[in-house]
């Protein structure tokens, strides 16, 4: 099992410098090799951009390459070696990305032909994978950092890894200050058993961050909404200062410390939330959101971002995995909303701006997120119905209610016959013997 352990440096101002250099040095090798790999392409030479032929070429070319242009002397030697070999996978992951997705082998957005990286855009970082890096003994609030030295932690650097072999270890420069990630490889643990709490079901949105089926309500805090007024005038102040300047630099690290704290209010929230569920409850149930096509409408696109429904995904993803609690997916086209969750009436239309969910059949008036939690909920905890055909079969009479599907060719002779509660398409639904 392999798990990412995340600290705060706290270096010196020469290993800042130093760390600076490093950044440094992987950026410029990431640049010199694309264009090797441009200038190849444009002679019509067969590209070698493997991470292995790359530093081949760099092992050739860094004596004519990494010279300062004053003294003529090479300053390669002044880092280490991995951030040169960072810089290098960095360009042949971007590469490798781009051959895939042109060629229809990668999944999700189409990747484009990488960019040099400018020294003001990019951040700051590379990484150690080989040589003496990572904990020190009878240290345990410090890393060890080739060609840097130790460098102290602001927090108990050994505890956190508890013993674990490091694989790997990224340095980077966010929000102005530098934080290093190790990746840190454990023995598989065995599955618990999972916690005593039953099934929730779970409703995401933008103007409360959840609603489970229960009635608890997790409030969004609008982590990027409620800065963006000091963002907007940190933003404004760095666009008066003169490119180059001491202020400007002062004025960018200002901008980026606010956005490093949106980042940190909503991952604090995503963290405790996930970690609450996962230990309180044996069975989540969640909607597989089109997040792509939400952000599609200009209006919502802000708020949804801020929200990260992926990353509260995700981070239930593997904690339900810690704990042993059972983590269904619901199928996006699943009318939570519009389905009653008491008779299972399917309304045609329902739209954003009705918050409370009225049914004309059997007359419940219910908070529009609780229902669509309890919908969710039902939808999660009953087995999955198929259609013998390979087809759903959903069929809806005239009153707009849904009917159960087709679970056999030949007609039943009533004994397994099941009554199955509102949904559509081949979701998971909740199962009654007749």
């Amino acid at each position: 099992m392999l798990e990412a352990v995340r600290v705060a440096l706290d270096p010196t101002p020469r290993q800042e410098r130093l760390l600076e250099s490093h950044a440094g040095a992987a950026r410029f090798v990431y640049n010199a090799g694309l264009a090797h790999v441009k200038d190849m392409l444009e002679r019509g030479d067969t590209p070698e951009w493997s991470y292995y032929a790359l530093r081949r070429w760099w092992n050739q070319a860094k004596n004519t390459l990494a010279v300062d242009e004053t003294t003529g002397e090479t300053w390669w030697r002044e880092n280490s070696k991995e951030a040169y070999n960072s810089g290098l996978e960095s360009l042949a992951d971007a590469l490798k990305n781009f051959s895939r997705s042109r060629k229809g082998r990668r999944k999700g957005r189409r990747m484009g032909f990488p960019r040099f990286k400018s020294k003001d855009k990019v951040v700051p970082g590379f990484a150690y994978t080989t040589g003496s890096f990572g904990l020190i003994d009878c240290d345990p609030y410090a890393l060890r950092l080739p060609k840097i030295g130790r460098v102290h932690c602001m927090e108990n650097v050994s505890k956190r890894v508890n013993g674990a072999k490091v694989l790997r270890m990224s340095v980077s420069k966010r929000g102005g200050r530098w934080q290093a990630s190790l990746t840190v490889e454990r023995a598989d643990l065995p599955i618990p058993s999972p916690p005593k709490g039953g099934s929730v079901g779970i409703d995401l949105g933008v103007k409360e961050l959840a609603t489970l089926s229960d009635g608890t309500v997790i409030h969004n805090p609008h982590a990027l909404k409620s800065n963006l007024g000091r963002l907007k005038k940190a933003q404004r102040n760095l666009s008066r200062k003169r490119k180059g300047s001491n202020r400007r630099r002062k004025a960018r690290t200002r901008v980026a410390r606010l956005h490093a704290r949106v980042a940190d209010l909503r991952r604090d929230l995503l963290d405790k939330t996930t970690t609450m569920l996962a230990r309180a409850y044996a069975d989540i149930s969640i909607e597989d959101l089109n997040v792509a096509g939400m952000v599609g409408n200009h209006r919502l696109a802000r708020s949804v971002e801020d929200a990260a429904f992926a990353e509260f995904r995700r981070q239930l993803e593997y904690k339900t995995a810690r704990t042993g609690a059972r983590l269904h997916v619901i199928d996006r086209w699943y009318p939570s909303s519009m389905t009653c969750s008491n008779c299972g009436t399917v309304k045609a239309k329902l739209s954003l701006s009705e918050r409370v969910y009225h049914c004309e059949e059997c007359g419940l008036v219910i908070d529009r997120d609780l229902n669509a939690a309890i919908n969710i909920q039902v939808a999660g905890s009953a087995p999955e119905t198929l259609n013998a055909r390979g087809g759903s079969g959903r069929r809806t009479d005239a009153s707009r209610r849904a009917t159960r599907h087709p679970v056999k060719r030949e007609p039943s002779d009533g004994v397994s016959r099941v009554s199955l509660g509102a949904g559509l398409g081949n979701e998971a639904m909740q199962m009654t013997s007749l």
